[in-house]
C-alpha cells in the first residue's frame, strides 16, 4: 500500500482510466431530509488517517465534486489536492521538515485551506494564528511557538497590513538581508515568511519566488514525508486564551482532529457526499477546521467566506443550496435573523443546523424553527482542547432534547461531572466542572509543564473548567466557567489578558475585567482601573491603548475608575464588580 501511495500523482486521471466513483456525481438533494438512522454502537469502526491523507482518499474518491465554495471562487477535490502538493514542495525548498511548526497568519480564505494541508503532506505542525491579532499577540506566538516559517499575504480585505503587524511584532525584520534565512533575536527558530499576493516586501520571501522554488522538489519527497507521519502525532497547535495573560499552545494531534470530526460528521450528522456544508466561522478557529475535515472525510462541499457577513451569507446559503450550517454563535445566529433579507431567502434544503438552542436567547430559536421547519435542530458542546466537539445531538433525539440540551458525547469520550472541590462524581442534574477523557483530548500545552499538569491528570482527564450538567438521559448543559474567563462571541478571553495589557498603561496602578451581557456577542469585557497616584486617562484614552495592543474584540466596552476595591479576606470579589456595574446599566 505504501508503494502505490508515493506514486499517487496530483495530476487528473486520463480519460477512461478508471470508473468514477458514484460519490461524484453530486445529486440535488431532497427538500425533505432523510430519516436519520439510530446511532448502534455495535455498527460503528474506528477510522482515522492523517490531515494530510485525508484531502488525497478524498481526491481518490470525489476528485471532480466540488470541496470549497469560497464566495465567488470554487475548487474541486482534484484541484485543491493539486494546489496543496505544490504548496508543499515549496515549504521543502524553504527547509520545513517533518514536526516543524509553521504558522498560518491569513484571513478566512482559499489559500488558507491549501496551506493547511500543504503543511500536513509535509509532516509538518500548522499553527492557525488568528487574524485579529496585534502585533504583541504576534511576537509572543512566534516566539513561544518555535515557528521555523510563517505564511501569510498582502491582499487583504478591510485594510489589514498583516506584512506591517509583523514587521511591528518583529523589530529585527527591517535590518535582514536575506529572507530565505532569517536571524532574528526575538524569534531565533524563524528561518523565513512567505508573504503572498502582488506586493512584495523587504523581509519575506515573494509570492513568486515561493512558487518557483518548488520545482526544486519533486512529489516524491513530499510523499516521504507524508508516509512517515504518525496519526498520534501532533497536527496542529492551536493558541487558545486560558486564565493567565498569554494565550497556550494547544496540541491536537492528527488522531485527535480527524477522528472527531469523522464522529461527528459521518456518525452523527449522517453527512453524505451530496451534502454542502456552511460555516460562517473564520478558518483559524477549531470550530472552523471541525466541519471542514468532516465534509471532506465525505466528499462533501464547504461552503465558507473571508468574513462573515449576514446578507452575503444569506445568498449563499440560497445560491448554493446548502444542506448542513454550523452557525452555533449567538452573534452570527442574531446577524442571520434580523437581516431584512432572512425572510425572503429560500433555506428549505437545509437539513441539518448546529444551533445549540439551548444556549441561544429564545426569540433566535423561534425565528430558525420557523424559518428552517423541515431541519432538525442541534446541539453541541466542545472546545479547543477536545479538537472540537465533546458531545452533541443525534438527529434521532427529540425536539425538545435538541433544543434544551447539547447532545449526549460522541462515542469514543467519557465525561464526568465532579464536584470542583473535592473531585467527587455528582449525579443527573447537578452543576459541576466537566471532565472529559478519549481520543480527541489534548497533548499538553506547548512548553508549559505546569499548566499541562493542571489540566490533564494522571488518569488522562481533561479538567475543562467549564461548569456543566447531564440529565438523567446523559444529555450536556453548559452553565459558566469556573475560570476567570470571558467568552466574546465564541472567542476564548481571559480576563488576566486584558488587565496585563491595561497595566501596561503609564497611569494605571491596577486593573481588574469582568464579564458583562451583551445583546450580540453575549458577553464583553468591562474594566475597572485604579489609577496611579498623579495619573490622569480617560475611559476612552485606556480603550485605545487596548486596540493598539490587543484584539478588537478583547477590548473593554466600559471601564470604571475605582480608588477602592471589593474584597474577601485575600482577594478582589470580582463578582461584586460586576454586579454593580449590570445594575448601574440596567443589563
Amino acid at each position: 500500500m505504501a508503494t502505490k501511495k508515493t506514486s499517487r500523482s496530483t495530476t487528473a486521471p486520463k480519460k477512461g482510466s478508471r470508473k468514477a466513483p458514484k460519490q461524484a456525481v453530486r445529486k440535488v438533494p431532497s427538500s425533505k431530509p432523510p430519516k436519520p438512522a439510530k446511532e448502534s454502537l455495535a455498527a460503528l469502526r474506528i477510522s482515522v488517517t492523517t490531515i494530510g491523507d485525508l484531502l488525497l482518499t478524498a481526491a481518490d474518491r470525489h476528485g471532480s465534486s466540488d470541496a470549497l465554495i469560497f464566495e465567488k471562487r470554487k475548487l474541486t477535490y482534484r484541484d485543491l489536492t493539486a494546489r496543496a502538493m505544490r504548496h508543499a514542495r515549496s515549504l521543502q525548498a524553504l527547509g520545513v521538515k517533518p514536526r516543524d511548526h509553521v504558522g498560518l497568519l491569513l484571513p478566512s480564505s482559499v489559500e488558507f485551506v491549501e496551506f493547511l494541508f500543504a503543511i500536513a503532506l509535509c509532516g509538518a505542525v500548522t499553527v492557525p494564528i488568528n487574524a485579529r491579532y496585534r502585533p504583541h499577540e504576534l511576537s509572543y506566538v512566534v516566539e513561544n511557538g518555535d515557528l521555523v516559517t510563517v505564511i501569510t499575504t498582502s491582499d487583504v480585505p478591510d485594510q489589514v497590513d498583516f506584512a506591517l503587524r509583523l514587521r511591528t511584532a518583529l523589530p529585527g525584520l527591517a535590518a535582514q538581508k536575506d529572507a530565505m534565512a532569517l536571524s532574528l533575536t526575538e524569534a531565533p527558530r524563524l528561518r523565513n515568511m512567505v508573504l503572498l499576493g502582488k506586493k512584495p516586501q523587504p523581509g519575506y520571501v515573494g509570492h513568486q519566488d515561493f512558487v518557483k522554488l518548488g520545482a526544486s522538489v519533486d512529489e516524491d519527497s513530499v510523499h516521504r514525508a507524508r508516509l512517515g507521519v504518525r496519526v498520534r502525532d501532533v497536527g496542529l497547535m492551536l493558541y487558545t486564551s486560558g486564565t493567565t495573560a498569554n494565550p497556550k499552545g494547544c496540541l491536537i494531534t492528527h488522531e485527535a482532529m480527524v477522528r472527531n470530526s469523522i464522529a461527528l460528521g459521518r456518525h452523527r450528522y449522517q453527512l453524505t457526499a451530496s451534502d454542502r456544508f456552511w460555516s460562517p466561522l473564520p478558518l483559524f478557529h477549531i470550530a472552523a477546521i471541525l466541519p471542514l475535515i468532516a465534509a471532506f472525510d465525505v466528499g462533501a462541499a464547504y461552503l465558507t467566506a473571508g468574513i462573515f457577513e449576514a446578507g452575503k451569507a444569506l445568498e449563499m446559503l440560497e445560491g448554493e443550496q446548502a444542506t448542513a450550517t454550523y452557525p452555533c454563535f449567538v452573534a452570527i445566529m442574531s446577524d442571520l435573523i434580523y437581516h431584512p433579507n432572512f425572510s425572503k431567502t429560500d433555506l428549505s434544503r437545509v437539513r441539518l443546523m448546529n444551533s445549540s438552542f439551548a444556549l441561544q436567547p429564545p426569540g433566535i430559536k423561534d425565528a430558525m424553527l420557523k424559518a428552517l421547519p423541515n431541519a432538525i435542530q442541534v446541539g453541541t458542546f466542545g472546545m479547543t482542547e477536545t479538537a472540537g466537539t465533546v458531545s452533541t445531538s443525534m438527529l434521532t433525539d427529540t425536539l425538545k432534547a435538541r433544543v434544551t440540551g447539547l447532545g449526549k458525547p460522541l462515542p469514543g469520550l467519557e465525561v464526568r461531572i465532579v464536584d470542583p472541590e473535592t473531585g467527587a462524581d455528582l449525579g443527573p442534574g447537578a452543576h459541576g466542572e466537566v471532565l472529559v477523557r478519549g481520543y480527541s483530548t489534548l497533548e499538553g500545552y506547548y512548553k508549559d509543564p505546569v499548566k499541562t499538569a493542571a489540566a490533564l491528570d494522571k488518569e488522562g482527564w481533561y479538567h475543562t473548567g467549564d461548569i456543566g450538567s447531564r440529565d438523567a438521559e446523559g444529555v450536556m448543559m453548559f452553565h459558566g466557567r469556573t475560570k476567570d474567563m470571558l467568552k466574546v462571541g465564541g472567542e476564548n478571553v481571559a480576563a488576566a489578558e486584558i488587565e496585563a495589557c491595561l497595566q501596561r498603561h503609564p497611569s494605571v496602578k491596577l486593573a481588574q475585567v469582568v464579564g458583562i451581557p451583551d445583546p450580540r456577542l453575549v458577553e464583553v469585557a468591562a474594566a475597572f482601573v485604579e489609577l496611579k497616584p498623579g495619573g490622569v486617562v480617560t475611559p476612552q484614552e485606556l480603550m485605545a491603548h487596548c486596540k493598539a495592543e490587543i484584539a478588537g474584540f478583547k477590548v473593554p466596552r466600559q471601564v470604571r475608575f475605582v480608588t477602592e476595591w471589593p474584597m474577601s479576606t485575600s482577594k478582589i470579589q470580582k463578582f461584586r464588580l460586576r454586579d454593580q456595574l449590570v445594575a448601574e446599566l440596567g443589563l
